[in-house]
C-alpha cells in the first residue's frame, strides 16, 4: 500500500506563501506604478517639449532629459519601445501636462499632435525685426527666411519686392505648427495679405491713384506719426494733398526710418540731408516701400481720408498726442513755434 504524502500546513509555511504573494503583488503593483504612473518633473501646469526636424528617437530621449520633461526616462523607454515610437518619431512641439504617464506622453509624441504656436505680430520697422520675432518662436531658419525676404524673383509672383516685401507682414495673431518651414510662414503671412485686399479696397487705392503696396508705404508714415486713431484720417490726408501738388512728403518718421535711429526725439536740420531713398524731405514721392507694419486702422484711414484741404501739422503742445493742422504755411510756422518752444522748455533735443 502507498503511504499518502503528508501536506505541509504549519502556519509557519502559510505564514511565508502570504509574504511572498503580497511582495510578488506589491513588485508587480509598483513596477505598474513605474511603467504607468505620472513620470514628469517639477513644473507648472505643462511643458512644452520640442523635437527638432530631422530626431532619431535618441535624440528625443535626451531632448526629455535636456528639456526637464521625464522623471525616468528609462521607464519612458520601455513603454515607448512596448508602442513602437522609436520608428514614428515626428519634430514639432508638443503640450506635456504636469501629471502624465509614460502611456500619455508617447500617445502624444506617436501621434504627432502637436501644440500649435500664436505669433503675435504687432509693430514692426525692419526685415530684422520680424525674422528675429519668427526665429525666436518658431524653428523657422532665420537664414532662408532672410533669403525668402531679399529673392526679388520669387517676390514678384505677390506683387511685391525687396522694399516692399514687408506689406506682407500685416500685425495680428496668426497659428503656425513650430516646425513649420520659413516658406510656408511666409506663404500663409501673403496669403492674409491677399484676402486683406479684397476688391473693394483695391478699387478705392485705385481712385487715389496707389497700389495696395504703395497704401500700405503710406498708412506706414501715418502710423510712425500718430497713436490716435480719431486722427489718422485727417493726417492721411495731408500726405495725399502733398503728393496731388507733387510736394514733398516731408515726414519725420522716414528722417528716423533712414537713419535706422527710432529713438530721436527731434529732427534737427542737419538729419534732412541724410542721404537716403528713405529720405522724403529729400526724395518726392513716395518712400521705396513702409517704414513699419502699419495697423488695419491706418491703412483705412488711407483709403478713406478726410476731406481737408491741409498740407502742414505738427504736435500739439499740450502733450496730448494730438496734431495742430495748418493749410498754409505761415499758420503751420506759429504752430511749430508754439510746439518748439514747449519742447525746449522742457529740455528735450
Amino acid at each position: 500500500m502507498k503511504q499518502k504524502t503528508k501536506k505541509n500546513n504549519s502556519p509557519w509555511v502559510r505564514r511565508i506563501a502570504v509574504i511572498a504573494a503580497c511582495l510578488l503583488a506589491g513588485a508587480l503593483v509598483a513596477g505598474g506604478y513605474l511603467l504607468m504612473g505620472p513620470n514628469t518633473r517639477s513644473f507648472g501646469d505643462k511643458k512644452y517639449f520640442y523635437i527638432p526636424t530631422g530626431s532619431k528617437y535618441a535624440d528625443v530621449l535626451q531632448g526629455l532629459k535636456d528639456q526637464e520633461i521625464v522623471s525616468s526616462p528609462a521607464t519612458f523607454n520601455l513603454v515607448a519601445r512596448q508602442l513602437d515610437y522609436p520608428d514614428r518619431v515626428k519634430a514639432g512641439r508638443y503640450e506635456i501636462k504636469k501629471g502624465m504617464g509614460n502611456l500619455e506622453i508617447v500617445r502624444i509624441l506617436r501621434s504627432g499632435r502637436q501644440s500649435p504656436v500664436k505669433l503675435v505680430i504687432n509693430k514692426l520697422r525692419l526685415k530684422e525685426d520680424f525674422i528675429r520675432l519668427v526665429s525666436s518662436q518658431l524653428e523657422a531658419d532665420s537664414t532662408a527666411l532672410r533669403a525668402i525676404m531679399d529673392d526679388g524673383v520669387y517676390l514678384r509672383q505677390f506683387g511685391l519686392d525687396t522694399q516692399t516685401v514687408m506689406c506682407a507682414v500685416m500685425p495680428n495673431t496668426y497659428e503656425f505648427y513650430w516646425n513649420t518651414t520659413a516658406g510656408k510662414v511666409f506663404e500663409k503671412l501673403e496669403e492674409s495679405y491677399a484676402r486683406f485686399w479684397t476688391d473693394q479696397r483695391k478699387a478705392k487705392a485705385a481712385a487715389l491713384g496707389l497700389t495696395p503696396a504703395e497704401v500700405v508705404t503710406l498708412a506706414s508714415i501715418v502710423e510712425e506719426e500718430t497713436n490716435r486713431h480719431d486722427e489718422k484720417p485727417n493726417i492721411a490726408s495731408v500726405y495725399l494733398n502733398r503728393l496731388k501738388q507733387g510736394m514733398r512728403l516731408g515726414a519725420d518718421p522716414t528722417v528716423k526710418y533712414a537713419m535706422k535711429n527710432f529713438a530721436l526725439k527731434r529732427i534737427w536740420g542737419a538729419y534732412l540731408e541724410y542721404d537716403s531713398p528713405y529720405n522724403t524731405y529729400r526724395y518726392a514721392g513716395l518712400p521705396p516701400g513702409p517704414i513699419c507694419t502699419p495697423s488695419v486702422k491706418s491703412i483705412e484711414a488711407v483709403l478713406e481720408p478726410a476731406d481737408t484741404k491741409y498740407l502742414y501739422f505738427c504736435a500739439k503742445a499740450d502733450g496730448s498726442g494730438y496734431h495742430a493742422f495748418a493749410e498754409t504755411f505761415k499758420e503751420h510756422l506759429e504752430n511749430a513755434r508754439t510746439y518748439q518752444k514747449e519742447l525746449n522748455a522742457r529740455g528735450i533735443k
